[in-house]
């Protein structure tokens, strides 16, 4: 892979495979809506090109494209817009691809694999999805499997890392740099896995550098599940932060629902929370080698250093 064209790379993963594929030598195209976060990201990066353009228009896209190996799918949109934007971007997304003969790596998210008997998944786990969006997700995924185009599909769970701004655990992270009471969402007893970013890129772009990877399902678990309990008492001790932290539970965001269309959405997804889905990367291990696997304390580090940075 000599150039790669990133769609999403304004967002956390999105600046993460950017910033993995740079430092394999690898030309990237940084595709985004948003010029000026792309400037503020991107502009002293000689091997990026920025390139603004709306992945929903097959002309900007076929642009973006045009000398690339391989599209990096990271892009998402708010809740409330995936029914009506999701299936229409992957639309046009493999029908460029497939005129300009080339692969797309697809982040995709656990929604899919719906509520499971057991906790822990791999990639061969019988998906159920019982949402609207893990049902929407797996109709993704049966278009990139059915496509004629080489495709990637590769599985995370919540992710953090720097510029990971759309995600639940930044809402906490930004408190705390604020010096504000944070919020946490769901249980504090549950154990649920909560991927870097970097780590997450690094074993993406790994798989995507190799041929053979594609046309399969792939997971990357975080470093290990980790309660609320544990991550909170991390973020004290590399931030010395020490105010009160709020939990956020199923019934508050039903009743601040009532007001937000975001919530609203975010209410479905809330049993993730409750009966978390463990990714299994035992695939991953066996075929290539370890996973890339940053301690949490590490990870919060370089997040709330990035965070402060931009402030």
């Amino acid at each position: 892979m000599k150039r790669a064209l990133v769609a999403g790379a304004s967002g956390g993963i999105g600046y993460a495979l950017v910033c993995e594929l740079i430092s394999r030598g690898v030309e990237v195209v940084a595709f985004a809506r948003g010029k000026e976060r792309l400037h503020s990201l991107y502009q002293k990066l000689v091997d990026v090109t920025i390139f603004k353009g709306d992945a929903l228009n097959p002309d900007h896209l076929a642009a973006a494209a045009n000398g690339v190996d391989v599209i990096f799918h990271a892009i998402s949109f708010p809740y409330q817009e995936w029914e009506e934007k999701h299936m229409q971007c992957l639309d046009v997304m493999l029908e460029v691809a497939k005129q300009k003969q080339i692969k797309v790596a697809y982040v995709d998210n656990i929604y899919a694999y719906g509520r499971q008997p057991n906790q822990l998944v791999d990639e061969d786990t019988k998906k159920r999805p019982h949402t609207k969006k893990g049902k929407l997700r797996l109709e993704m995924e049966k278009k990139l499997i059915e496509s004629e185009v080489p495709t990637l599909i590769v599985h995370m769970p919540d992710l953090y890392g720097p510029n990971a701004e759309n995600t639940i655990l930044y809402e906490t992270l930004r408190n705390v740099t604020e010096n504000k009471k944070a919020n946490y969402v769901g249980d504090t007893k549950v154990a649920r896995e909560f991927l870097f970013t970097m780590d997450g890129a690094k074993a993406m772009v790994e798989l995507a550098t190799r041929e053979e990877y594609y046309n399969q399902n792939w997971n990357i678990p975080a470093v290990n599940p980790i309660t609320g309990d544990e991550l909170i008492s991390i973020i004290r001790e590399v931030t010395g932060y020490d105010k009160a932290v709020r939990i956020v539970t199923k019934r508050m965001i039903r009743i601040i629902g009532i007001f937000s269309p975001f919530m609203k959405e975010l209410v479905e997804m809330m049993y993730l929370t409750e009966n978390p889905v463990i990714l299994s990367g035992e695939k991953y291990e066996t075929e290539l080698h370890s996973l890339p696997r940053t301690p949490y304390q590490e990870g919060i580090k370089e997040t709330i250093k990035w965070m402060r940075k931009q402030k």
